[in-house]
């Protein structure tokens, strides 16, 4: 049996090959997408441009990345520039409607697009608070005054009684209690 010993050149010229390191199951898959959600983050789109085409190249599904870039619209970009949820949506469906090779460049355009955009999180974390009192508080009541009241025997129990309809307001704000009385002043915006 021959003897091989492995030097650090034998090792470059492996990972220099024409083969792309990407294991779609793999931590590879997951560092990748990793660098692209940060680089969009970063309004950096020459490295999401990147990132995009590595994972393309690879052989990554494009509706994979078409289903992060529409996550990433919400909670990184959210109400400062609500026209990239709409247009990560329209890319979505451009992608799965017209798939491979055609998709790159949905996506190119998409991480552009996405990376210089006005960001804002607030949508996300104004959430994630929710969540946590939701699931904390999930047999709080609904105040009286928003309950639906579509019988005579719930109108008896006061459903819907002080309901203020904001429209009829001048300036169409009532400031009426909507959070159960246990979080009435609480604030996740």
């Amino acid at each position: 049996m021959r003897k091989v010993i492995i030097t650090k050149q034998i090792l470059e010229q492996v990972f220099q090959s024409s083969s792309l390191l990407y294991d779609k199951n793999g931590e590879e898959h997951y560092n990748i997408i990793s660098a692209l959600h940060k680089s969009m983050r970063s309004s950096n789109p020459d490295a999401a441009v990147y990132w995009t085409a590595r994972m393309l190249e690879a052989g990554e599904d494009p509706l994979y990345i078409a289903r992060r870039m529409l996550r990433f619209a919400s909670e990184d970009i959210g109400n400062a520039d609500p026209q990239a949820l709409i247009l990560a949506n329209s890319v979505f469906e451009a992608c799965r409607k017209v798939g491979m090779p055609e998709s790159n460049v949905f996506l190119t355009q998409l991480a552009i697009y996405l990376s210089n955009a006005a960001k804002s999180n607030k949508a996300y974390i104004a959430y994630k608070k929710a969540s946590k009192d939701a699931k904390e508080t999930l047999n709080l009541p609904v105040p009286l005054h928003l309950r639906n009241a579509p019988t005579k025997l719930m109108k008896n129990l006061g459903y819907g009684k002080g309901y203020i309809y904001d429209h009829d307001l001048k300036n169409k704000k009532s400031g009426q209690q909507c959070l159960p009385d246990k979080l009435k002043n609480r604030k996740y915006v």
